[in-house]
């Protein structure tokens, strides 16, 4: 069957065939009748395999509402809207789209719907990886007010105890004034730690998988047999020109959280990927290419109450962490110009590390 669109001229045939919105036309009866190219390539499928097939089996999200809501609205003669839509395509696949659902009557009366989907998945993560950005700088900005404010008074503290110990008349009490300096250098510590690395990054060609073999040596190491890690590389992806220090580090962290979220578990399987992308945007800056390193357990996930916020400072779901980890990792990425971000449910979450290959500091 041809992918025509009924009673259309021919120039309307052609803006039809040159959108790139979806466009589903379905009869009455609510089978297919036409559908467009960008339409083809949503659903990776041709319009000759999907002409005649039933509203229900191909906007299935879920079938039953998706039929009643079409149904509704062609007896109604109404449009309706439905926005970020989440549409499952199969496969696993999935896309947020915007659904506009318009009846349509033509001589004879007969009539059917016209379905307008536009995707919106880039605009949402743009939006996203925006709010993320601005997340992130406002905790830094936060903690190095906080950092100023704790140093000076610990300093202080720290200098007192230490004359008052030589001033002391019996040995036995220096062991007071030795916990007030050990737990002033505890938190002159964890400041630092928050901060992050003062110094500046030393730049070189890195190959991206070398420093993931070395950050999966280093939890192999750890973990031993107990852990299982698969990897799934791109042989293709060019050297970063990274401070490949910062991104072990960043690596690292993430890493051992998967690790940490697995113990116990039997079948824990952490799986680690490189991908290039081409042509992305990591906030509001477009990229030519973009290297994201995907690492990915099958644990129980974050829960839900901290996903949000799961990359501000002390921030933790395990017993007896610090909740630096992330936060660190995502200003050690940042500072090469990319992005950490997160997806988690039950039984899958994934770490997506993004850098650019133009580097901000100039090479490539």
């Amino acid at each position: 069957m041809k992918r025509t669109a009924p009673s259309a001229a021919p120039h309307a045939t052609r803006i039809l065939e040159n959108l790139n919105t979806v466009v589903l036309l379905f009869g009455r009866d609510l089978r297919l009748r036409y559908m467009n190219p960008a339409a083809e390539m949503l659903f990776a499928v041709s319009a000759r395999h999907m002409v005649g097939m039933e509203a229900g089996a191909l906007i299935h999200c879920p079938a039953d509402v998706a039929r009643a809501r079409l149904s509704r609205s062609l007896e109604s003669g109404r449009p309706f809207t439905e926005r970020e839509m989440t549409l499952p395509l199969g496969e696993g696949r999935s896309v947020s789209v915007d659904c506009t659902v318009i009846p349509l009557s033509d001589e004879d009366g007969e009539g059917g719907l016209l379905v307008e989907l536009q995707q919106i998945d880039r605009q949402l993560r743009i939006s996203r990886e925006e709010h993320l950005l601005s997340q992130h700088q406002a905790a830094r900005d936060l903690i190095r007010g906080l950092a100023h404010e704790i140093k000076n008074p610990l300093g202080g503290l720290r200098g007192a105890a230490q004359l008052l110990e030589r001033e002391l008349p019996d040995p036995a009490l220096e062991e007071y004034t030795r916990i007030i300096i050990d737990e002033a250098d505890r938190l002159q510590s964890l400041v630092d730690q928050m901060l992050g690395p003062n110094q500046l990054p030393v730049m070189s060609e890195v190959n991206v998988h070398t420093v993931l073999e070395r950050v999966r040596g280093l939890v192999q190491a750890e973990y031993g047999s107990r852990l299982q890690i698969e990897r799934d590389y791109d042989p293709s992806i060019p050297d970063l020109y990274v401070d490949s220090g910062r991104i072990i580090q960043a690596l690292l962290n993430i890493l051992r959280n998967a690790a940490r979220a697995l113990e116990g578990q039997d079948g824990g399987r952490i799986r680690l990927k490189t991908r290039i992308l081409r042509q992305f945007t990591i906030g509001s800056r477009r990229h030519r290419l973009v290297v994201q390193i995907t690492i990915e357990d099958n644990g129980p996930g974050i829960p839900e109450a901290i996903r949000e916020k799961l990359f501000y400072p002390m921030v933790t779901a395990s017993e007896g962490g610090m909740g630096l980890g992330l936060s660190i990792s995502q200003a050690l990425v940042n500072q090469h110009g990319g992005l950490v971000e997160c997806d988690s449910r039950p039984g899958c979450t994934r770490f997506h590390v993004l850098l650019p290959v133009e580097n901000p500091n100039g090479k490539k």
